[in-house]
């Protein structure tokens, strides 16, 4: 017979492994050096994030050991954090959409454009900081 070596914790989910609670605060920790690389620089936190090495590497890291953490209360935090990373990208090309026109037209776009990157930065940076500290108390992250 074969027996399962699988172990649940109290909510049901499968135990999650050590090095995975390990790799995934790495990923947070490399989100956290792209929104410091931000907010340090003359790049934005957003700008930063979305095209930094270090917030790309993160994700591909997501991808790569997403099928290692299913079923355990890190999915959620992968999840949490592709939408993040997914999520600035798609605001930033929708604020310099809107925002380009209002450039040639009234001069208004750079405001607009500053104000957006600002607003989402502030996201981003609750969403990494929301996140890791979740992790460190081995809570899942909500569905959003």
């Amino acid at each position: 017979m074969n027996e399962s070596t699988t172990t649940y914790d109290a909510s049901g989910l499968r135990t999650a492994d050590p090095s995975l609670v390990t790799y995934t605060h790495i990923i947070y920790g490399l989100h956290a050096l792209s929104v410091l690389i931000g907010l340090t620089s003359p790049a934005t936190v957003v700008g930063s994030f979305v095209f930094g090495l270090p917030s790309i590497a993160a994700v591909i890291m997501n991808y790569l050991r997403r099928a290692d953490v299913r079923g355990t209360f890190l999915e959620s935090h992968f999840r949490w954090q592709i939408r993040t990373f997914w999520f600035a990208l798609l605001w930033i090309v929708i604020a310099g959409v809107v925002s380009a026109p209002l450039v040639l037209l009234v001069g208004l776009g750079v405001l607009t454009f500053f104000l957006a990157a600002a607003a989402i930065g502030l996201w981003v940076i609750y969403r990494v900081a929301r996140g890791w500290l979740a992790l460190r108390d081995s809570r899942s992250i909500p569905a959003a």
